[in-house]
């Protein structure tokens, strides 16, 4: 069993921090590879789609080590096995994870959802952010110095749902189940876990919004979305913090969005 160092690495450099971010080709996980990168850490994605994490790959500006792009499935163990071995051997540690490979469902009610439309919502949002979750903190474990940190793409459905959403909530509100269970795990280990629950970010994603999306009373209303970028500005402030601090739980939102009258 790895032994515990007795006392957290807290002053690392920022310049050579090794991050991976899963789902790094587009929206999100692309603004944060992107920020990571430009924030100075050596930053690795992947996806299931080469091309998609190639062209996040040529956005990255010249000045640091170029964004290393290795395509897996998350949510096949096989693969997440491969990716971070080869990440422990290039280059033998991983300071931040962030979680953030994630898919939709169709917004149907309960009774019309395929149960493969389920299956497939829990294993990339659930299963997938579990397994690297899991292979991230061995590896923070095993590493020296030791400890790290975990950020997992929550959502604001990990609060509160939309209208026929039950696969996609369900697996939200479990992310902040395995959020907690991480960051309450890993305090003997120096890893610390966060979740950052998103509300209308402007990707591909959310394009349905500006046209206009399901409300509670059933009304169909556009919703406003932000630029995607403060989302990658997010994760690399919740990153650079020492590991003496975490950010629990936060949401970043599109003011003016409904959520607070939601119901």
């Amino acid at each position: 069993m790895p032994k515990k160092d007795r006392k957290p690495n807290l002053e690392k450099s920022a310049s050579m921090r090794i991050a991976l971010v899963t789902g790094g080709g587009s929206g999100i996980g692309q603004a944060a590879a992107l920020a990571l990168h430009k924030a100075g850490y050596q930053v690795i994605i992947t996806g299931r789609r080469a091309d998609a994490l190639e062209q996040t790959a040529v956005q990255a500006k010249t000045g640091h080590p170029p964004i290393i792009t290795h395509p897996a499935d998350v949510t096949k163990d096989d693969d997440v096995t491969m990716l971070f071995a080869a990440i422990e051997k290039d280059h033998s540690r991983l300071d931040v994870l962030f979680n953030n490979a994630g898919i939709s469902a169709p917004a149907v009610p309960p009774d019309e959802l395929a149960i493969d439309d389920w299956h497939a919502c829990v294993a990339v949002n659930l299963t997938g952010a579990f397994l690297c979750a899991r292979a991230a903190f061995g590896l923070m474990r095993r590493q020296r110095p030791q400890g790290g940190r975990i950020i997992n793409n929550g959502s604001i459905s990990a609060q509160t749902p939309r209208p026929n959403s039950a696969p996609y909530t369900a697996t939200k509100h479990a992310i902040t189940g395995l959020t907690k269970s991480l960051a309450l795990d890993g305090r003997a280990y120096h890893i610390a876990c966060s979740q950052l629950d998103i509300g209308n970010a402007g990707t591909d994603m959310t394009q349905t919004m500006r046209r206009g999306i399901a409300q509670a009373d059933g009304s169909i209303r556009p919703e406003p979305t932000f630029d995607r970028h403060q989302c990658g500005k997010a994760v690399v402030y919740m990153a650079n913090l020492p590991l003496e601090a975490n950010i629990l739980q936060m949401t970043l939102m599109a003011t003016t969005m409904p959520l607070v009258g939601r119901g």
